[in-house]
């Protein structure tokens, strides 16, 4: 997985997080709650909470906590404003997440440590977000992908003692990253602080990983679809529920343009909407969703 700082930047200048469905939506929409979910080293790190209309508001609901990709070096919570409006909008609570971004001494192990903290501070605070802490689910795209599902399957070493759990109940994930122990950029990224293979997903699938669903296009370069198809595989070998929705002929984020996946994104619109659909249809088959 080749992924740089210079691609985000451009998918950013270029609009292509919006057509992507990740980018903050217009402004004139309803404005999340903000919580600062942790405080670490000077940086206050913000929960941007989402809460369903009608019935589902008035009684506990099922939560969902969303991570942005960037390559774990770039990005914001804010990239995944539209699909926590989404999932609100079909009765969770939805929110997004802010994670330290790798950059001098920070790695992706600082990361995955935050994601982990948010997992905890939402069930710490179920009452008042009014979830229901036996339900929360994670969703993850990209880098973002790995940080969920590493919280689900590596555990989080960084966060000992006791209190509430701080892995995902359930993940959806998008065009994840989820073997990455032979990636030679998320190597350097760790500096020395860790083995990929211990940050690996696909390395630590186990009897206790949650239901997953996977988002993949054929033709993912940047997180290949083998990697998808190996974590399959191994929750099959563990009896854990995975569904594989793979799109043939499409790339990163089901992008069409094969030849530059980095920057120049060109999502299948009906593909795109059909891999939300399979999401919202694999969250009424594990009891997120109401059925009807």
């Amino acid at each position: 997985m080749k992924l740089r700082r210079i691609v985000v930047l451009i998918l950013a200048l270029t609009g292509c997080l919006t057509a992507l469905g990740l980018a903050a939506s217009e402004p004139t929409e309803q404005a999340p709650q903000t919580f600062v979910y942790r405080e670490i080293a000077g940086q206050k790190l913000n929960a941007f909470v989402f809460q369903p209309a009608g019935p589902e508001a008035r009684k506990p609901a099922p939560a969902i906590l969303l991570f942005h990709g960037g390559g774990w070096q770039v990005g914001s919570a804010e990239w995944t404003f539209a699909s926590a409006r989404r999932f609100a909008g079909l009765g969770m609570v939805a929110i997004s997440v802010d994670y330290r971004l790798s950059e001098g001494k920070v790695t992706p192990v600082e990361a995955l440590d935050d994601s982990c903290a948010a997992f905890r501070w939402v069930r710490e605070h179920a009452k008042e977000l009014k979830v229901d802490p036996h339900r929360v689910a994670g969703d993850g795209v990209s880098a973002g992908g790995q940080l969920v599902a590493a919280a689900a399957t590596v555990g989080c070493p960084g966060i000992q003692g006791k209190g509430a759990s701080c892995r995902p109940d359930l993940l959806l994930l998008w065009s994840p990253a989820l073997d990455v122990a032979a990636d030679g950029w998320f190597r350097k990224l760790l500096q020395g602080r860790a083995n990929p293979s211990d940050l690996s997903p696909l390395e630590h699938v186990g009897a206790s990983t949650p239901p997953t669903c996977i988002v993949q296009g054929e033709k993912d370069t940047l997180t290949p679809l083998s990697g998808a198809q190996r974590f399959s595989d191994q929750m099959a070998k563990s009896s854990r529920v995975c569904k594989l929705i793979v799109y043939p002929g499409v790339g990163h984020l089901l992008t069409r343009n094969l030849a530059n996946q980095e920057s120049d994104f060109d999502p299948d619109p009906q593909m795109r909407a059909d891999g939300n659909a399979q999401q919202e249809r694999f969250l009424k088959e594990q009891g997120y969703l109401p059925s009807k």
